[in-house]
């Protein structure tokens, strides 16, 4: 393998019927960054059925190439289809980087990518950067347990891939004057090619809210005792036109569903407001929410780990302190 032959930033633009993915435009922002780094193009790769109408919005967040294959076999996410797909143009293209999404999708799809293309895979990354010295990527992640941070170089093997949770970045403001080259290509692909059928697509969780995107976070943990005491934090996150989330702790417990499950294991989130009652703060919890605008920590315990990172820590019961803020709130609302 000569090296110096690969040369480009690839973002997966990931897209579930038809709308994209807030972890690729957020990819689209940091592939931005790399690419200028490293002097090369930043091309987005998008992959579906009847997308022609999102290729646009691709370039206006970043790209200045997007690459989409447009086939009713790749309507629905197969592993065997999207694979096929994207090693045979890296195969042709030779792009030095490919940045995916930590999705349920990404997760399946880059380690078989990965294998395919006979290179390596940082998952989960937190921090991505270029070396100056040897314009290698650095893909840093967290490593025992959250104890540590690693940084991976994937130094003899091209192209370079890692997986990114959505929340760790931020995407560019939406330029709709850029412009870009956007190119159609044809999907190799026969029904033969891929060893599962879809037949149906359930959505288990329907009415579930993205956390990623609120900008008010009302969080349990552990500490509220039982699920009941998300009723009480409900209160607080309606008054405050936010949702409610949860710790690790409390998903496992069954007292929330996992789509709101905040921590290295669950989403990154970035709210103007965190508001934490009954979590103790173990690491694996402030990767996910450390980086909130303002965060308030309610919990009896005043050395807890969250109160360490709180801007303002409340030492108390949540039952007593929660609905005295809800009154408080109503009471300035009036």
């Amino acid at each position: 393998m000569n090296i110096a032959d690969y040369k480009g930033v690839w973002v997966f633009a990931e897209q579930r019927d038809g709308q994209l993915q807030k972890v690729s435009l957020e990819l689209l922002g940091k592939g931005r960054d790399l690419a200028d780094k490293l002097g090369v193009e930043l091309t987005a790769l998008l992959l579906g059925s009847d997308i022609d109408n999102i290729a646009k919005e691709l370039v206006d967040y970043g790209a200045d190439k997007v690459i989409y294959a447009d086939s009713p076999l790749l309507k629905h996410f197969t592993t065997d289809g999207y694979t096929r797909v994207i090693c045979d143009l890296a195969k042709e293209v030779k792009p030095e980087a490919i940045l995916v999404g930590a999705t349920f999708m990404g997760r399946d799809l880059a380690p078989r990518v990965a294998a395919r293309l006979s290179t390596g895979l940082t998952a989960d990354c937190t921090s991505l950067d270029i070396d100056p010295e040897n314009k290698n990527l650095l893909m840093t992640r967290p490593a025992f347990g959250g104890n540590l941070m690693a940084t991976i170089v994937c130094g003899d093997h091209r192209p370079q891939m890692s997986t990114v949770r959505p929340g760790v970045f931020e995407k560019l403001a939406k330029d709709a004057a850029r412009t870009g080259e956007i190119q159609k290509i044809a999907a190799n692909l026969s029904e033969a090619d891929i060893r599962t059928k879809t037949l149906d697509v359930v959505k288990a969780c329907k009415d579930c809210m993205d956390i990623g995107e609120a900008k008010v976070i009302v969080s349990g943990g552990r500490g509220l005792g039982s699920k009941e005491g998300f009723e009480v934090l409900k209160e607080l996150a309606d008054i405050l036109d936010g949702t409610v989330a949860g710790s690790r702790a409390a998903i496992d417990n069954g007292w929330l569903d996992k789509a709101y499950q905040v921590g290295q294991t669950g989403k990154t989130v970035r709210p103007n407001l965190y508001i934490a009652c009954g979590i103790s703060g173990a690491i694996q919890h402030l990767a996910g929410m450390q980086d909130s605008d303002y965060i308030i920590a309610v919990n009896k315990d005043a050395d807890a780990s969250i109160m360490k990172v709180a801007d303002l820590a409340l030492v108390g019961d949540y039952k007593k302190l929660v609905p005295e803020l809800v009154a408080q709130i109503k009471e300035a609302n009036n």
